[in-house]
């Protein structure tokens, strides 16, 4: 599945030249050059990974990070001409995965990029697939079958599916679920996830009414139980 990145920075033309190099290595990029049009992007979409500039018209990335870290815990690359050693430890206290001080050359960041990358999400040379019962949910080439039958999932209920299914045999909460699948400052009601829920069981269980394997856990959220 193709990574998604976040670049919050207001130099349009450094922000198009990474944009450019970092899709010809396989990502995809989109670019917000304030904290307005970033927080948009974050309640509508799922990144994989933010490069955030520490001076924004609007605010500092640093105030941005802490509101990102308060509802995900995607991974965040500082970049930024501030160099000074209270800076770098004030990116990394308040969750910064990394710190990249400008200037810096495209392998430096391809290089941290993809080093990130795997170390929040694994090795992708294999293909990711979850069973159980007569289903098969192939994460990497977003697929569902059940009995060697596709099964018709939109966008939203299959991506919530891949969340439960790398997260299998654990409770996670609804907030996080929210966050997670409809974007970190999402304004979704809960309800949207509980339909979600039911649609997912209506298409994946035997008996909606009783799931066996989409299970709601009392006052805490969802769990996909799957056999070890």
């Amino acid at each position: 599945m193709q990574k998604q990145i976040l670049i919050i920075d207001d130099d349009e033309d450094l922000s198009f030249i990474i944009s450019e190099m970092l899709e010809s290595y396989g990502y995809s990029v989109t670019c917000a050059g304030d904290s307005k049009i970033a927080f948009e992007l974050l309640s509508n979409n799922v990144y994989h990974l933010i490069l955030l500039d520490i001076n924004l018209p609007d605010t500092t990335g640093f105030e941005l990070c802490c509101k990102l870290r308060r509802e995900s815990t995607v991974p965040v690359i500082f970049a930024s001409a501030r160099t000074s050693e209270t800076d770098r430890i004030t990116g990394f206290d308040i969750g910064g995965d990394d710190y990249l001080p400008k200037p810096y050359s495209m392998k430096e960041l391809l290089s941290r990029v993809n080093a990130l990358i795997r170390r929040t999400y694994g090795f992708n040379e294999e293909e990711k697939t979850v069973t159980f019962g007569d289903i098969t949910v192939n994460i990497t080439a977003r697929t569902v079958t059940r009995n060697g039958e596709a099964v018709s999932l939109s966008l939203r209920e299959f991506d919530l599916l891949a969340y439960l299914c790398e997260h299998k045999n654990t409770a996670v909460p609804k907030d996080k679920l929210l966050s997670e699948v409809w974007g970190a400052f999402s304004l979704v009601e809960p309800s949207t996830l509980t339909v979600h829920i039911r649609w997912l069981r209506e298409k994946l269980e035997e008996d909606p009414a009783r799931p066996k394997f989409i299970k709601t856990v009392f006052k805490v959220g969802y769990m996909l139980e799957v056999s070890q």
